[in-house]
């Protein structure tokens, strides 16, 4: 759904009477909208593409499919049949395919040939489009950073293509799933459902799994956030029958185990780690021994006493802060709403008051940190309230819809914004950006 149509057009991949009636007004997004309505155009310029393709473009995409095998021919093969079957879960479907009989699946292969090229037409174009984007980036002296999750989706490609390396029963149904604890989000915890790792069978097979994911992360960000870190040391395990987090418990991780074998198979990484929330001595420890900066989150650091690990005085060079996350209210939306009278009491004890609005002198308090690396949300920097929120933790709908809207970074915030990299330019330490070697663990 990120593909620009715009871009196929240029190509000649698709007519542009077909996307001129698509809306231009920037809004929140509606997942369900685009679906419906980009999807079969995407569909017709793949299609068009794979019939027309010569030369350079047919180099480019066969070098894509060879450099890619490893995925791309079981993903399209499930991205087909999820959509023959209504979008039904994979184990739902005939059992010969659920359990990938080979016969099954070759003439699976030669019914849906046509669609299989499309879709990894699709994927190809996806994989140039983002390259040059990044490249754009680049050229800005603007980094991207990927946010790699620690779990994946039952319903997906990998689970049903491995379901060796998942604790799964013999229907194939998960046995147990992820999730985490009663926390600062959540009275019962969060039950995210995913598909839990058999760890031992991935380290007979030298985590070859998690190498591969990795290496393709490499080849898409400058740095990769490593999400809820703590559980490589520890994950808490619930059963699937259990409707909330509550009864769970928690199940040794693989460790350093994981990591030498990344580090000895790839070289360093450019990780940080999201080490928020309940964070034992052991997941500290971890961290440390693999030197992967840690996270502190800004907001978090003015309620009771063991909250202060999260402000300035106790960061270091590898340290990533910020003003709050995704998961966060925004700056502004916290402050009107969500921070207690101690909370606020507490902040303008440390930071004081400042005269343009309380997201600036989080703002401030983060760049002048000797934290290696800060993190400020565009709402922050634009002052936006609850209404731009990102994310809302364990809340299934609704998610991931802020846009930014043309005309709300205006010439007052661009100032402040370069007055900013001034005073990072003169600071002791890399409080901008750091060049990727900086940040190899």
């Amino acid at each position: 759904m990120l593909i620009s149509l715009e871009r196929l057009a240029e190509r000649g991949w698709i007519d542009r009477s077909l996307i001129a009636d698509l809306p231009s007004e920037v809004e929140p997004a509606d997942y369900a909208t685009v679906f419906r309505r980009k999807m079969p155009l995407l569909a017709e310029a793949a299609s068009t593409f794979a019939r027309k393709m010569s030369g350079n473009g047919r180099a480019r995409y066969e070098r894509f499919c060879q450099e890619n095998a490893e995925w791309l021919d079981d993903f399209v093969l499930f991205d087909a049949l999820r959509a023959q079957h209504k979008l039904a879960t994979w184990n739902e479907w005939p059992k010969e395919l659920v359990h990938r009989d080979p016969a099954t699946l070759e003439k699976v292969r030669k019914d849906l040939a046509k669609d299989l090229t499309m879709r990894r037409v699709l994927q190809f174009v996806f994989a140039e489009q983002w390259q040059a984007l990044r490249h754009y980036c680049a050229q800005k002296n603007v980094r991207v950073v990927g946010d790699l999750a620690i779990f994946v989706n039952y319903d997906s490609a990998d689970v049903w293509t491995h379901p060796e390396l998942f604790l799964l029963d013999e229907n194939l149904s998960p046995v147990v799933v992820s999730g985490v604890p009663p926390d600062f989000f959540s009275a019962t915890g969060q039950r995210w459902g995913n598909p839990l790792y058999r760890w031992d069978v991935m380290k007979e097979r030298g985590y070859s799994w998690w190498v591969e994911r990795l290496r393709a992360a490499t080849r898409n960000f400058d740095y990769i956030r490593l999400d809820h870190f703590r559980g490589f040391e520890q994950f808490w395990e619930i059963a699937a029958s259990e409707p909330t987090a509550i009864n769970g418990h928690w199940v040794d991780g693989p460790k350093d185990d994981l990591f030498i074998k990344v580090r000895e198979t790839l070289g360093g990484l450019p990780f940080f780690a999201e080490d928020l929330g309940y964070i034992t001595p052991e997941v500290r420890a971890l961290r440390e021994r693999l030197g992967i900066p840690g996270m502190a989150v800004l907001q978090f650091g003015f309620g009771d006493t063991g909250a202060h690990i999260y402000l300035p005085q106790q960061y270091t060079t590898s340290t990533v802060v910020y003003t709050g996350t995704h998961d966060n209210d925004t700056t502004v939306g916290w402050w009107a709403s969500g921070a207690t009278e101690h909370e606020k009491r507490s902040v303008e004890g440390y930071l004081g008051r400042a005269e343009d609005g309380i997201h600036w002198s989080f703002i401030r308090a983060a760049q002048a940190s000797v934290a290696g690396l800060s993190v400020i949300p565009l709402q922050d920097v634009i002052g936006l309230g609850s209404d731009a929120r990102m994310n809302m933790p364990s809340e299934p709908g609704g998610n991931w819809r802020w846009r930014l809207k043309r005309g709300l970074v205006n010439g007052e915030i661009a100032a402040k914004l370069a007055l900013l990299a001034e005073v990072s330019d003169r600071l002791p330490q890399p409080i901008s950006v750091p060049p990727a070697e900086e940040f190899v663990a």
